[in-house]
C-alpha cells in the first residue's frame, strides 16, 4: 500500500525541482523517515514519565497535529495511546474532482503491502506498481479539497523512480492546469494511490462501490474511446453504479444519448487502490529536522 514516505518522495521532488537542487531518494527518505519516528518515540517515551513534563512535550513532540497522527501511525500502540491514529483506507480519497485524472496504458501487478510492527520497519525492496499522483489544494480541512493536478500510468514503475517523476508530471504538465508554483506549495496535499489486482469484470456493474476503479474501454461509431475513475470517485459524488459508468463514458468523451449506454458494448477493467495522502505541512516539519540534523553535521 501507499505509504507517508510515498507521499513524501512526491513533496521532496517538487520542492527540490522549484529550490534547483537534488531531491532525496525513497530509500533515503525511508531511512530518515525511521529515524525520525524513533526520535518521536524516545520523546513521548520521555514526556509519559512525568506528567508535569508538557512544556518538554510541546517543545519536542511534533507541533502539526496531522502529523502528530501520521507518527502515531507509526508507532506502537502502547506509545500512542493519547494520540489520534491515522485514518487509512483501501481505496483511493482523492478530492471529487480527481475524476479528470489523466491516464496511461499499463498492465496489472499482485498487491503488495508494507505492515507495521512493534518498531519501525527497515526501508522496503524495491516494488513497482501502476500509480497515480494527484495535488489537491486544500482550503478548511484535508477533506475540504480541490484537483490542482493528476497523472498516472496502468504500467508498473519502479517507486524510487515513478513516484518522482508522476509527482513532477502531475504537478507541472497537466494540461488543464498551470504548473503548481512555489508559492501554492503551503496549501497543498499530494494523495499518492497504487494499484492492484486488476480484473476484467464480467460486465459494466461487475465492481463495488468504493472498492473498485474502473477502467473502461468500447468503439462506438468507428472511433476508440477510454477513461478511468479511481476507487473514491464514485462515493464522494455520491453516484449509483449506472451514474458512475455513464459520466465515465462521459468523460471519455462519449456524446450519446445517456438513457441508451446499455447499447454500448464496454469493455471493464475493476482494480483497487492503495491510497496515502499528506500536507505540506507535515512534510515541511519532516524536511525541517532533516535540515536540522544536517546543520549537524549528522547524515540524514
Amino acid at each position: 500500500m501507499a505509504t507517508v514516505e510515498h507521499c513524501l518522495c512526491c513533496f521532496e521532488a517538487l520542492v527540490a525541482c522549484h529550490e534547483r537542487r537534488k531531491p532525496m531518494s525513497l530509500s533515503e527518505i525511508e531511512m530518515s523517515w525511521v529515524e525520525y519516528i524513533n526520535t518521536i518515540d524516545e520523546n513521548n517515551d520521555d514526556c509519559d514519565d512525568d506528567d508535569d513534563k508538557e512544556a518538554t512535550v510541546s517543545s519536542k513532540a511534533p507541533q502539526i497535529p496531522a502529523l502528530r497522527r501520521l507518527a502515531a501511525a507509526t508507532l506502537p500502540s502502547s506509545t500512542t495511546s493519547s494520540s489520534t491514529s491515522l485514518a487509512t483506507s483501501s481505496s483511493t480519497s482523492t478530492s471529487t474532482s480527481s475524476s479528470n485524472t489523466t491516464l496511461q496504458s499499463g498492465i496489472s501487478t499482485p498487491a503488495t503491502s508494507i505492515a507495521s510492527s512493534a518498531s519501525p520497519a527497515p526501508p522496503t525492496p524495491v516494488y513497482e506498481f501502476p500509480l497515480f499522483v494527484t495535488w489537491n489544494v486544500v482550503r478548511d480541512s484535508d477533506d475540504d479539497v480541490s484537483l490542482r493536478g493528476c497523472i498516472g500510468t496502468f504500467e508498473s514503475q519502479p517507486l524510487s523512480s515513478g513516484l518522482p517523476s508522476y509527482a513532477l508530471t502531475s504537478a507541472l504538465q497537466d494540461t488543464r492546469f498551470h504548473p503548481i508554483s512555489p508559492a501554492e506549495l503551503p496549501s497543498l496535499q499530494v494523495a499518492v494511490t497504487l494499484l492492484t489486482d486488476f480484473e476484467p469484470a464480467a460486465d459494466a456493474m461487475d465492481w463495488e462501490l468504493g472498492k473498485h476503479g474502473l477502467r473502461i474501454s468500447f468503439v462506438y461509431r468507428g472511433r476508440r474511446y477510454g477513461a478511468t475513475y479511481l476507487p473514491d470517485v464514485a462515493p464522494e459524488q455520491g453516484w449509483t453504479k449506472e451514474e458512475t459508468v455513464v459520466s465515465l463514458m462521459r468523460k471519455a468523451g462519449w456524446e450519446g444519448n445517456k438513457s441508451r449506454w446499455r447499447e454500448v458494448e464496454l469493455r471493464v477493467v475493476r482494480y483497487q487502490g492503495k491510497k496515502e495522502k499528506l500536507g505540506y505541512e507535515e512534510y515541511k516539519a519532516w524536511r525541517d529536522w532533516v535540515d536540522g540534523k544536517r546543520a549537524g553535521g549528522v547524515n540524514v
